[in-house]
């Protein structure tokens, strides 16, 4: 990242002890968090291994200004800060994102290129309604905490376990969690179910990993299989974990699979 000017977004940095690889990575979070996910074990991981590792906060989450006008932001805006942050880049990154951070790297590529794109449990190009309707199935009260959080409320420790976890996870880190959460935006949802689907015609084709998780309530892995099949690749479903699999006890299994990939896609 240049030193200049972080454009007022809240942006992670580690960077390698060493000689970096010349692909930067850019993590971009999910719905309800910031980057403060990737930083807890996956951005000093990427830099252990080599590798200038990013993760932004987009409008309105984590550190990033404007919490207040949240409701105000699309899925338009999330992209434009990642072309903020990635315009102060040395090279085009590997974008990485997960849940809501994979649809706006989709939406990303249909305006610029990258190196490559890593979609973890990602909303699919289809849209948000069909897993959002399962989880309502499936899963009413659940659905119905993540309904009051969207609306500023609240969510209590065992809904927030059981929507991201499969694994045990520690008490304390689950609070920290759920002190970390927060709203998102109402507009983002709504794009994200229907009034701002990529055009699959118009997405960059790069070099793309897709991956999703046995136990996730939240993306289910058919509906990680329909993304992967979108873009013409094999979705890698990985069996002991859920949503949050950067947060996960497993969750050296996700990253080492990114490295794997992103070693077999060195040039």
């Amino acid at each position: 990242m240049k030193p200049d000017d972080l454009c007022d977004l809240e942006v992670l940095s580690r960077r390698p002890r060493g000689t970096a690889d010349p692909r930067p990575l850019l993590f971009v979070h999910g719905a309800y968090a910031g980057a403060w996910c990737w930083d807890e074990h996956f951005l000093p991981f990427f830099a252990d291994h080599g590798f200038e590792a990013h993760a932004l906060s987009l409008s309105g989450h984590g550190g990033s200004p404007d919490r207040s006008r949240l409701d105000h932001y699309s899925i338009q805006d999330y992209v434009a800060d990642v072309a903020r942050v990635v315009g102060r880049l040395s090279e085009p990154p590997v974008l990485i994102g997960h849940s809501m951070g994979g649809f706006v790297v989709q939406k990303y590529l249909e305006r610029a290129t990258a190196a490559g794109a890593v979609l973890m449990s990602s909303v699919p190009p289809q849209g948000l309604m069909s897993s959002a309707m399962g989880l309502a199935w499936r899963r009413p009260a659940l659905m119905n905490q993540f309904t009051s959080l969207l609306g500023g409320g609240r969510v209590d420790a065992g809904s927030l376990r059981d929507a991201l976890f499969h694994q045990p996870v520690a008490d304390d880190d689950l609070k920290r969690y759920l002190r970390a959460s927060q709203p998102e935006s109402h507009r983002a949802i709504w794009d994200m179910s229907m009034f701002d689907l990529p055009r699959l015609h118009r997405v960059a084709q790069v070099p793309m990993l897709v991956i999703g998780a046995r136990h996730d309530e939240l993306m289910p892995a058919g509906q990680v299989r329909m993304t992967a099949r979108s873009y013409g690749v094999e979705a890698h479903i990985l069996p002991d974990l859920g949503h949050g699999m950067m947060l996960e006890q497993g969750w050296h299994e996700v990253a080492g699979l990114i490295l794997s990939w992103l070693d077999g896609e060195a040039t």
